[in-house]
Formats: C-alpha cells, structure tokens, sequence
C-alpha cells in the first residue's frame, strides 16, 4: 500500500534534484561563511535540522505547484466530500489521503520543535495558515481548492507535533551521555545518511 507514496517520494527527488543541489550549495555555504564570519559556533546537529526544513519547504512548493496529476476538475468547499470518495485500499486514497497527511507532518514537527511548543494550539494555527496558502495558490495557478486537503494537512500537522513530543520525551529520559553535543551531531549526520540513502 505504500507503494503510491513511495513513487510519489521518488517522483519528487527525480524532479526536484536540480533545484535541490543548487539550493543546498548556495544555502550552506552562505550560512557557514555567516557563522564563520561572525565567530558563532557551529552545531551540526542544530545547523541540519535547519536545512533540512529549508529543504522540505522546497520540496513541498515543488508538490504543491508542479504536479500534474490531479484527479478531479472542480473546487472542492465541502469537508469530507474528497476523502470518503476513496476506498481505505485504492491507490488514490494512499495517495490523496494520506499522502496529504503526510506531507505537513514534517512541517507540524520542525515548527514544534522551534517554537518549542508544549500544545498543539500554535503549530496548528501555523499548519493551517500554511495549508491556505498552499490551497489559494493552487486555485490561482489552474489547479484546484480542496477544504478536504486542509483537513488533512492539520492531521499530518498534529502528528507532526505529536511525534516531536514524543521523541522529546524519550529524548529527556535517556542518560545525559546522549544528550552531548556531539553525540547529537553524530546522531544527526547518520539519520541523515539514512535518509539520503532511501531517497535515492
């Protein structure tokens, strides 16, 4: 059943590589030449989860703007009317429903994680703010508005928020060792192998 939003993934990084590599170069070596420039301190592990949002934000604006594929060819104002045309094990609902989920999930998790948000009350209102603009732009460019795609949008945004917490938690109850600098950065660099390799 992944299989739809795995092609999805893999569609995006096909397309969007280009960009991808351009954008990272230029942001990088504009932020370090900043952090050198000023005598800040680098933190690795601080400095990827910051480009890693800029990447997904990257990502998403190629999604939302540049995928052809849509499947219906009328504005949709009335919640749930989307989602409940799909059945749970079509590949449209995996892709539609939860792919929409899924793809503001990393942004409910980033802005928790800098807002440091302890409820869900500013992450939310952020995650739909986001979802509108991304749904008005949509409708301005010849694609379409869904209210349904809000909807999932704050779902992915909550789980998002959720994750962060949870991960925070176990994050909290580990011995101090793990909470070192470095053993954060070592950590942060892996992870973000492990991502590039699935990706590719």
């Amino acid at each position: 059943m992944l299989g739809p939003l795995t092609d999805t993934i893999q569609g995006v990084v096909n397309f969007t590589w280009p960009m991808l590599i351009i954008s990272i170069v230029i942001m990088v070596s504009t932020r370090i030449t900043y952090l050198i420039k000023e005598k800040e301190k680098i933190v690795i592990y601080k400095e990827l989860l910051m480009l890693c949002f800029a990447i997904y934000i990257l990502c998403l604006f190629q999604v939302v703007t540049f995928q052809d594929d849509v499947t219906w060819s009328s504005n949709n104002f009335i919640p749930f009317k989307e989602i409940l045309r799909y059945s749970i094990t079509s590949r449209l609902f995996w892709k539609n429903v939860v792919g929409n989920m899924i793809m503001f999930l990393p942004f409910g998790f980033f802005i928790s994680y800098y807002l440091k948000a302890e409820k869900p009350t500013l992450p939310l209102i952020l995650t739909f703010i986001a979802s509108i603009a991304v749904e008005i732009v949509q409708m301005c460019i010849g694609r379409v508005f869904d209210v349904d795609d809000i909807l999932l949008n704050l779902l992915g945004g909550t789980i998002g928020f959720c994750i962060f917490h949870v991960l925070r938690r176990i994050g909290n109850r580990l011995p101090k060792f793990f909470h070192n600098e470095w053993v954060l950065n070592i950590g942060a660099i892996i992870a973000l192998i492990g991502l590039f390799t699935l990706l590719i």
